[in-house]
């Protein structure tokens, strides 16, 4: 079934531009025996790793939100989860709509606004989860060379490009407040701030007409469009390819030890079915990475360790203080 989904938005400056698109459905809720068989074994492995989760979180706690995959897997499992609630829904709502189709033949107006959100709450959740699943893959592809250098430059310059992060955006907002109340009213994709976002960020990758610009207004429009290029394109992209090459320079002088997925799988494989017994130096690595991922390193806290002793010592001198004024007050 294809419904065709009409809407109306109301501009900033008084005006309506009406839009319309196809929305297909679909009333079958698995098109094939494969399709079920599929989400069988997806559910039964979400449960699965659901089980993993909560007993990593149990015994972590808090240090579980510490590492990067831990948030990813989380985003997995919540997002499938969600999804099959949602698809529940559809179905349901489905049947509802079969139903009342089959008692009064077509001949009764039957509101789809709520089949169509449900549809596309489903279709943004399913997303997601590509999305952090194809993020997950970067875990099994991290034996490439290349791949590790990215990596470790980025651990390199991370608090750099959280420096860089705030003055960009800064920038990019102050471009977007400008060009969005300027030419508002004369260019179609400054009609949001949205569709501003998304413009300004097709100039950045050098994806632009400037016609648009020369037509809205003869100096305005190439003075604004000037100016974007030259802070946004080229000082601030500069600046994050300066950070990015220095970080680069400084991983590459460094020893990075080549790995091989194939003998690593096979080892976690026999590891997993017991075919194989692992010896005293895998034991002490795997002994190792736990300790790693439960305990914070030492160093790390030693200010916070000195900022707590000074306080210490504070509260102990004025307690002393008090105890001296005390005394003198009583004449002893």
């Amino acid at each position: 079934m294809i419904l065709l989904w009409k809407k109306k938005k109301f501009l900033s400056a008084s005006g309506i531009s009406p839009s319309a698109r196809f929305e297909p459905l679909n009333f079958y809720v698995f098109t094939s025996l494969t399709q079920l068989i599929c989400t069988i074994i997806y559910i039964c492995f979400i449960i699965y790793f659901l089980i993993i989760e909560i007993k990593l979180l149990m015994k972590l706690n808090l240090k579980y939100f510490y590492e990067f995959w831990s948030l990813i897997q989380v985003g997995i499992i919540s997002c499938s989860i969600t999804s099959i609630i949602i698809y529940i829904w559809r179905f349901k709502e489905y049947n509802r709509l079969s139903s009342l189709f089959r008692e009064t033949n077509g001949y009764v107006y039957i509101n789809l606004q709520m089949t169509v959100y449900v549809d596309d709450v489903l279709t943004s959740l399913l997303g997601f989860c590509c999305f952090f699943g194809t993020i997950k893959f970067i875990k099994f592809i991290r034996f490439n060379k290349s791949l590790i250098i990215f990596i470790q430059t980025l651990k390199y310059v991370t608090k750099d490009i959280i420096s860089f992060s705030f003055m960009f955006s800064i920038v990019f907002m102050s471009f977007l407040a400008l060009f969005y109340l300027l030419f508002n009213s004369s260019i179609g994709s400054c009609s949001s701030l949205l569709s501003t976002a998304q413009m300004l960020f097709e100039i950045t990758l050098m994806s632009f007409d400037a016609t648009d610009f020369t037509g809205a207004d003869p100096f305005l429009g190439p003075f604004c469009f000037s100016l974007f290029i030259i802070i946004v394109v080229f000082v601030c992209l500069s600046m994050f390819m300066s950070i990015l090459n220095d970080g680069f320079h400084h991983v590459e002088l460094n020893s990075i030890e080549d790995q091989h997925i194939l003998s690593y799988m096979l080892k976690k494989f026999l590891n997993w079915t017991h075919l194989r017994r692992p010896n005293v130096e895998e034991i002490y690595e795997v002994q190792d990475s736990r300790m790693h991922s439960q305990y914070i390193d030492p160093i790390e806290n030693f200010p916070d360790k000195i900022d707590q002793l000074l306080e210490a010592i504070d509260r102990i001198y004025i307690d002393q203080r008090k105890e001296l004024l005390k005394l003198k007050r009583a004449g002893v």
